[in-house]
């Protein structure tokens, strides 16, 4: 008997219609499970092909969601310059209990979602809930992406975005502006979009030997940082500052550093399943300075790939094709 495997392309999986909400209530519960040391998630492999870009392979199994693939990955910052998406990739979801491939999908939207849905998750224990403001550094993808999942969960007004391209940061600040009912400011200056802020994100290209510039006393106390580059915008200075300092995966953020990663970087406080799962406190006063470093793991992707399969089942999207 001949087996299938459900196609689904770009189109397919932004037309499934998943929303932020659901996806960061996914991966709260996933954060929750791993937490309890109930998945299964090797640190990710990869390949450099050139400087700054990466190909990484992302494993996972997520038991209580019977969620388990891989999804290969691939980050380029010269393709912003052809026109070409810095993030690509392809995902494909197995059976479980057979092992047999259930779908292939595209990997683009769900990396955009999930990573500003990993770090709204974070911030619901390391935020503050009164948070109203927020620093956006990079406006692309995940600028917007993080904004998103933000004001899911926080009561924002107001926004200062920063971007080495002006029009980039004017195009966000309109796009944003209309989309959230939000008061989003251009600025021209990376601490401008820091200082005051109650949350800061950065979201540039990961960089392996970065030349960062945040320094210690522009984030505010009581703020909260997600450095979605790594460390590529903060001096190793400004993150020891941080009260707690928190990871996605404690083990795979000590695999960077051996591959020469994090140099200047404290070790982290915490995982943040630790947190979710409530074996280690999230914010604990208005006066910490909180981060977290999430690395971006295949955890996430599973969840959310989970979601959109079924999803895509129940509608009757996606092309069904032999294997």
């Amino acid at each position: 008997m001949g087996q299938n495997i459900l196609y689904l392309s770009k189109n397919d999986v932004e037309d499934v219609g998943i929303q932020m909400p659901e996806i960061i209530e996914a991966l709260d519960e996933t954060f929750q499970e791993k937490g309890k040391g109930r998945y299964e998630m090797p640190p990710k492999p990869g390949i450099h092909p050139g400087q700054d870009s990466f190909m990484h392979a992302m494993p996972a199994y997520v038991p209580h969601l019977k969620a388990a693939g891989i999804k290969w990955v691939s980050g380029n910052p010269g393709n912003q310059a052809k026109g070409l998406p810095y993030i690509s990739g392809l995902l494909i979801l197995n059976d479980p209990e057979t092992g047999i491939p259930l779908a292939v999908m595209d990997a683009t939207w769900i990396t955009g979602k999930r990573t500003g849905a990993a770090s709204a998750v974070a911030a619901k224990y390391l935020a503050r809930k009164d948070s109203s403001s927020l620093g956006v550094i990079a406006c692309g993808v995940q600028g917007r992406s993080h904004l998103e999942a933000f004001a899911h969960l926080f009561p924002l007004q107001k926004v200062r975005a920063y971007d080495i391209r002006p029009d980039l940061a004017a195009e966000y600040a309109r796009d944003m502006s209309a989309a959230f009912d939000l008061d989003v400011q251009v600025v021209s200056t990376v601490k401008e979009a820091v200082q005051g802020m109650d949350i800061v994100v950065t979201s540039g290209p990961i960089l392996k030997d970065p030349s960062p510039v945040i320094e210690p006393g522009w984030l505010s106390p009581g703020a909260f940082a997600s450095p979605v580059d790594f460390d590529s915008y903060w001096t190793g200075a400004a993150l020891q500052e941080m009260d707690k300092l928190v990871t996605d995966d404690i083990s795979q953020m000590e695999y960077y550093r051996q591959a020469g990663y994090f140099q200047k970087t404290p070790k982290a406080w915490a995982d943040l399943g630790d947190i979710a799962a409530g074996t280690k406190p999230g914010r604990e006063n208005d006066q910490e300075r909180t981060a977290a470093l999430n690395l971006g793991i295949a955890l996430d992707d599973m969840a959310t790939a989970s979601l959109i399969y079924h999803r895509a089942l129940a509608r009757g999207l996606g092309r069904t094709l032999p294997l």
